[in-house]
């Protein structure tokens, strides 16, 4: 990037910083933000052992983590000689670290300046760098390129209309020159790069795949939720918001007669949220802590705690994945690779496994109450629809899968 690219990065950076400290008053995410990274590099600095061989990953977040964990498993099996230092921009993710066993070390990564970077780097000292799909942190980057330090990016995505396409942002196509070897989930994403010059890539598909095949194959039984369907047809709503909610009250108040079971896992699991939605849902509902004393004619489950949703979709006849009425969907490959039809709100264009599957027919975007309705009970009710939507999900997910072989075939030209 040119001397006024750079001016405008730097300032945009701090006056970044800046709103998050002033955010830090009011907003607790940005209050563990900002708490997290006082006294970091000190932390970094009194915690590495001197001369340690290492590989660093830094991951955005907790969806992105769950994107490297097959790499970073491969790479715990065949490079146990290498510490692994794992980094996370969000609190989310950092907020996670007790529960995280493949890396050796696990902090914030340090905000993106000059000094910052040269600092965090000089401590590290990694012998590659791994950046999962979204993260593109100039300074950090160039740091690690002026060292002769290799970084890669996994499952990485592009868009015509990202920054690094405009005539604005072509400056900081420079960024991507940094990475030795881009590893990209679709063909459209390596021709962009490809037609802007950016030839340090290569077509792997998403890790998430590997993910969510090693999920389903280690899942473990739950004894009280086979208890609670008893056979019967179930639908799985995952990370559901209030927007989500609302849509499934409706259903569920619209067909008091209905036989289905419900297993509802809200994204965010604060007593007032699980409090308000057993309400709305009347008698018939039980939390999964309390469902070890709770009646067998239950219909409506919810799941107030963190880390077993993934294994509950294997329960799903249809599955709702939530997020689609405000940022974004969550993970509908999680329901998908047991064969359960899903259906997610309007927002879902970024996620391309989301796009895939609604253009084949498979899962379904859905606008509000009454589409819900209409493409939940034709599932339910056609089965030829049901049995090719649901084989059309299981074969997608398995035709995928590879990605870690092949970025770790990579990795071991470049770890000795």
């Amino acid at each position: 990037m040119n001397s006024l690219s750079v001016f405008i990065y730097d300032f945009s950076i701090r006056i970044y910083s800046l709103g998050i400290f002033v955010a830090a008053f009011f907003n607790s995410k940005a209050k563990m933000f900002w708490k997290g990274r006082m006294h970091l590099l000190s932390e970094i600095a009194r915690t590495l052992r001197y001369n340690e061989k290492i590989i660093w990953m830094h991951c955005a977040s907790v969806g992105e983590f769950e994107q490297g964990k097959p790499v970073l498993e491969k790479i715990k099996s065949e490079f146990p000689q290498y510490k692994i230092v794992l980094t996370f921009y969000s609190p989310s993710g950092f907020n996670l670290r007790k529960k995280i066993s493949l890396a050796d070390y696990i902090f914030y990564l340090p905000l993106d300046t000059k000094k910052n970077a040269e600092e965090f780097i000089r401590l590290v000292n990694p012998d590659l760098a791994i950046f999962v799909k979204y993260e593109f942190w100039y300074h950090h980057l160039n740091e690690l390129h002026k060292k002769n330090i290799p970084s890669i990016l996994i499952s990485g995505i592009f868009r015509d209309d990202q920054i690094f396409f405009n005539w604005f942002g072509k400056p900081l196509q420079k960024i991507l020159h940094f990475y030795q070897m881009i590893f990209v989930q679709d063909e459209n994403s390596f021709q962009l790069l490809k037609e802007n010059g950016i030839v340090n890539s290569a077509l792997s598909s998403d890790t998430r795949f590997d993910r969510v095949l090693q999920i389903k194959t280690e899942a473990k039984n739950f004894d009280e939720v086979e208890k609670f369907c008893n056979e019967n047809q179930v639908v799985v709503c995952g990370s559901t918001w209030k927007e989500d909610q609302n849509i499934i009250l409706d259903y569920i108040h619209s067909n008091p007669g209905s036989k289905l079971k419900w297993i509802i896992a809200p994204h965010e699991i604060f007593e007032e949220t699980l409090q308000e939605l057993q309400m709305q849902l009347g008698e018939k509902s039980v939390r999964f802590s309390q469902l070890n004393h709770a009646d067998s004619e239950m219909q409506y489950l919810i799941i107030d705690n963190i880390g077993m949703l993934s294994g509950l979709y294997r329960y799903a006849k249809v599955a709702y994945v939530g997020g689609g009425f405000g940022k974004g969907i969550h993970n509908i490959l999680e329901a998908a690779v047991y064969g359960a039809p899903v259906l997610f709100g309007p927002n879902y264009k970024k996620f391309k496994e989301a796009t895939d599957l609604s253009e084949k027919k498979f899962c379904f975007s859905i606008s509000g109450k009454s589409e819900f309705s209409n493409q939940l009970n034709e599932l339910i009710a056609n089965q030829k629809l049901y049995s090719s939507c649901s084989e059309g999900c299981k074969n997608y997910v398995q035709s995928r899968a590879g990605a870690t072989t092949q970025i770790v075939e990579y990795l071991k030209k470049h770890i000795h």
